[in-house]
């Protein structure tokens, strides 16, 4: 960078002349501005001293004495004003020096500090010293606080709360059953009299669902098969008391059965929900004792995989179509008669059976709320069901060899045959005989035993007439039947 040398400067300074001659019209002006003062208002005033103000700063830069002379010195004499003028040429010659000297002792300085800062450490500290200051600033106002363990807190709407609760009316059903020891004879042929004694044998195990307390009896639902064939019903509670139970009623074609027990080990019933509001997909719980008391109030979760299915099962009442849910949750043996829940712990089902073949997994099913609550509630009140009674024994066509039916036509590959009657039934009073093929029911189509019962069950009130097609010697007949509940004896 170059710069002027101090000649250069001070040609372009103006002379000592120029300045005379400012600083005398300077002083004029300033006579005129007094003389003008006196006469002009005080607004007139304020402005004029504006404008002296101005010039006396001017003079100021200039001269070092106080404000309190400097209006007196404006007026010298002018012998003395060559003097002053010298004098304020040489003040300024002194004062561009020293201003020149500062601004180039600055520049060098700046060129200096430009060309060795980047070479030394001071802008990395410089950096560093900024971020920590701004890392601190941010901790200090946004503090992360030590994570620490929180105490679980108690929901009412957790599930396990709910199925806590609901589990103290989940029981576990043994069945013992009489059987006679075989008669043993000793080496002489002496026949061994204590042989001929019974006694109770565990025949299965299967779970209950408490569902009601009524003037000291509490009211068990199960499945018919867990109880069937029992001379003993062991119930066991959850707190690990037991209890004999006593059979209200049982209804083998629905495969449901109600027991009672003594209300005073009871202390939880469960609620029943509506199974008709389940969609596949819901989360649901099954609860129970796979296996065997040992593994009491299991349990297991899963989902809603299918409503309305209609499976077929054989029962000691014949065969049946049952609508059934579907779900995954894990059901085994033991949990037949157990609770499926739903979410809020209301049992929407009764586990009864499972697909339990080769290569098979997640296939359980349990009979809807809403069919089991009426089978329940007759039980209870008849200890049985009051169904329409037809009064023959059945069997499936395609089940049944050829030779029993050699005179049906060619075409009819389905129906019923009729293999007795009972003498004092509907069927006996219509002219139902013995290898009779039904294959209709007023106008509808019959396929098989199960499709009849579900047809007679369901759509045949007790009093009800009925027109049945019916096959005898290879001719389609109609016979009219009078439907009566099944009377006793």
């Amino acid at each position: 960078m170059d710069f002027k040398n101090e000649n250069e400067f001070e040609n372009n300074q103006p002379n000592s002349s120029e300045m005379k001659n400012n600083t005398n019209s300077e002083e004029n002006s300033l006579e005129k501005m007094k003389d003008e003062s006196h006469s002009e208002n005080s607004v007139n005033a304020v402005d004029e001293t504006f404008s002296v103000d101005s010039a006396n700063n001017v003079k100021q830069s200039f001269d070092d004495r106080n404000e309190s002379n400097s209006l007196e010195e404006r007026f010298v004499l002018p012998d003395r004003e060559q003097t002053r003028s010298n004098s304020q040429t040489e003040t300024k010659k002194h004062k561009a020096r020293g201003f020149v000297s500062t601004i180039a002792a600055g520049v060098i300085g700046s060129v200096l500090t430009l060309a060795v800062l980047p070479h030394t450490d001071y802008l990395n500290n410089f950096n560093q010293n900024n971020q920590s200051q701004e890392v601190n600033g941010t901790t200090d106002s946004n503090a992360v606080k030590p994570v620490t363990a929180q105490p679980t807190a108690v929901s009412t709407n957790s599930v396990a709360d709910t199925v806590e609760k609901l589990s103290k009316a989940i029981v576990g059903i043994v069945n013992y059953q009489q059987q006679q020891q075989q008669t043993t004879t000793d080496f002489w042929g002496n026949s061994n009299s204590e042989s001929n004694s019974s006694q109770n044998v565990e025949t299965g195990s299967g779970s209950g669902v408490i569902f009601q307390k009524s003037n000291n009896i509490a009211y068990i639902v199960t499945n018919n098969h867990v109880v069937e064939g029992a001379s003993k019903l062991e119930i066991s509670l959850y707190d690990g008391q037991k209890t004999t139970a006593e059979v209200v009623g049982t209804d083998a074609l629905t495969d449901l059965a109600v027991l009672k027990i003594d209300a005073k080990y009871v202390t939880t019933t469960a609620n029943f929900g509506d199974s008709s509001k389940l969609r596949p997909g819901d989360t649901v719980y099954a609860i129970g004792n796979p296996l065997g008391i040992d593994l009491s109030r299991t349990v297991t979760q899963g989902i809603v995989s299918a409503t309305n299915r209609t499976i077929s099962v054989s029962t000691s009442a014949g065969n049946w179509d049952t609508d059934v849910i579907q779900t995954d949750a894990a059901i085994n043996p033991g949990n037949s008669g157990g609770a499926l829940i739903n979410t809020q712990g209301q049992v929407i089902g009764i586990n009864s059976l499972k697909i339990s073949e080769t290569g098979v997994e997640g296939l359980g099913f349990a009979i809807p709320s809403n069919d089991f609550i009426p089978i329940v509630n007759q039980l209870i009140k008849n200890g049985k069901i009051n169904r329409p009674y037809l009064g023959v024994g059945l069997a499936d066509l395609d089940q049944v060899p050829q030779i029993y039916y050699q005179s049906l036509p060619q075409n009819v590959t389905k129906g019923v045959l009729v293999m007795n009657i009972d003498n004092n039934s509907a069927a006996a009073k219509a002219g139902f005989e013995p290898k009779d093929v039904i294959v209709s029911m007023n106008g509808t189509q019959i396929a098989n035993s199960s499709e009849l019962r579900k047809y007679l069950y369901t759509k045949v009130q007790n009093g009800d007439t009925i027109k049945f097609g019916v096959y005898r010697d290879g001719k389609l007949i109609t016979l009219t039947a009078k439907i009566t509940a099944k009377t006793e004896g």
